[in-house]
């Protein structure tokens, strides 16, 4: 039987790899995992305590805010808080970034950007949600509190992101730049554990995944991918949640599409806490993420720690074929 080797050793283990590595990266990492652990107990038994449904209020990018959307933000920033690495945080949840109290004799030298319940309307009905989150090395002087300029970074400028599906097994994914690893939580030790290493994306699949009732309100050249997709007896698998239809495609292969609308002309999803993490982890995995102009998501500027983006992702060889419709059909000039 091969040994287990839990996140926590594997973290230490790719920090010894570099003689530079000072060790807050790892243990901004660990307290990430920690939070992820409590976040999925209160998953798991949000209907027995009374934080399912809606909490009455919209976030900061106007959608509905669920009443665990507010605990695993606050479970977060928490964990953050009291390890010293992080200065700030900034969260699909919040309207501004928050600045982390300094710890004594610690140096926090990186922010965290995420989004603490991705697909949380699913909660309600039993359906996986998942958190999201990257990491930078901030660009302000350690001796003071964060900026703005900390948050409004590329996404080439990452130094780890990942993602936490809450399913029928909770899998913690993440990258530092050097291939992706996965690792599954034993409830029985209470330990995420080593249970997909290098992870790698198919080239292509049987999976598409976008909102197809949204299709009359796509532009033309998505219609026609869309289309095509369907004449080719490819498989609509759409849950609602960017975490889990991607983490489908990392394994089975496919394409997840969210295009711009009628009523999103920029697009839906945010560029700072969803679409470029999860570009980071599939282009660190052989996959390719772009927007609908064909524009690499993790060279765009960041000008709005709310901005928001419209994200082709997945497969290398089916966003090289969903590029050639938008180049066919596009009705304005790329």
């Amino acid at each position: 039987m091969n040994r287990i080797i839990t996140l926590d050793e594997f973290i230490i283990r790719g920090q010894n790899t570099y003689t530079d590595a000072t060790g807050h990266l790892t243990r901004l990492l660990r307290d990430i995992g920690i939070a992820a652990k409590i976040v999925n107990r209160e998953v798991n038994k949000a209907g027995l305590v009374n934080i399912l449904g809606i909490a009455g209020s919209d976030n900061a990018s106007g959608d509905d805010v669920q009443k665990l959307d507010i605990f695993a933000n606050q479970v977060f920033i928490d964990c953050l808080n009291n390890g010293g690495e992080c200065c700030g945080i900034a969260s699909e949840e919040l309207e501004d970034f928050v600045q982390l109290d300094p710890v004594k004799n610690k140096e926090a030298e990186y922010t965290v950007v995420m989004d603490p319940l991705d697909g949380s309307s699913n909660i309600d009905v039993n359906v996986s949600v998942g958190t999201i989150f990257g990491i930078y090395k901030r660009k302000s002087d350690v001796s003071g509190p964060c900026d703005i300029g900390d948050f409004l970074q590329k996404g080439t400028e990452l130094v780890a992101s990942g993602y936490v599906l809450y399913g029928t097994s909770t899998i913690l994914v993440y990258s530092t730049g050097n291939g992706v690893n996965g690792f599954t939580l034993d409830p029985s030790i209470g330990e995420f554990c080593l249970s997909h290493p290098d992870m790698k994306i198919p080239k292509t699949g049987n999976y598409y995944s976008v909102n197809q009732g949204y299709y009359l309100k796509f532009d033309l050249e998505m219609r026609r991918y869309i289309d095509h997709c369907s004449d080719s007896n490819l498989r609509l698998r759409y849950i609602g949640s960017m975490v889990s239809d991607l983490h489908r495609i990392m394994f089975q292969g496919g394409i997840f599409l969210y295009p711009n609308t009628r009523k999103y002309v920029d697009g839906k999803l945010r560029l700072l806490y969803e679409c470029n993490p999860m570009s980071f982890i599939i282009e660190q995995a052989g996959g390719t993420a772009i927007n609908t102009k064909l524009e690499r998501i993790l060279d765009l500027d960041v000008m709005d720690i709310h901005q928001r983006s419209t994200i082709v992702i997945g497969s290398p060889d089916m966003v090289a074929e969903m590029v050639k419709f938008v180049e066919r059909y596009s009705a304005v000039s790329i």
